[in-house]
């Protein structure tokens, strides 16, 4: 029995071939589904990392200007026994706007799904 094909190839060369094609097509079915995905990962991450450090030096600055705002505005209402009033009203501001943002994050975490199933009740 001869093994060789009519086009001059053997069996042995055609089954190597297609176990490199499967070989390609495996890998590059695994390159898809994994490092694509953490690729588009790693830039959420970073957008998300740049962002809050830019949103928390913004929440510093805006409470050192409120700060020195009481201070220095309010025609001399904190002198005297009263001098911690603006620590406390600003230290009040940044947890208030600190509860507001875990607020919205855990509101963010309930968004449906697509087909439009809740994946965690909101409280």
């Amino acid at each position: 029995m001869d093994r060789s094909r009519t086009d001059g190839s053997s069996w042995g060369d055609r089954i190597r071939e297609m176990g490199g094609d499967t070989f390609r097509l495996i890998l590059d079915y695994a390159k898809q589904e994994t490092l694509d995905p953490l690729k588009g990962l790693g830039r959420f991450v970073a957008f998300g990392v740049a962002g809050s450090v830019a949103l928390a030096i913004g929440l510093v600055i805006a409470a050192v200007g409120v700060l020195r705002l009481l201070q220095g505005e309010t025609g001399g209402v904190f002198d005297g026994n009263w001098s911690w009033a603006p620590y406390l009203i600003c230290a009040v501001v940044v947890v208030a706007v600190a509860a507001l943002a875990v607020a919205a994050i855990q509101r963010g975490q309930a968004a449906p799904r697509a087909d439009g199933v809740k994946t965690k009740e909101a409280p």
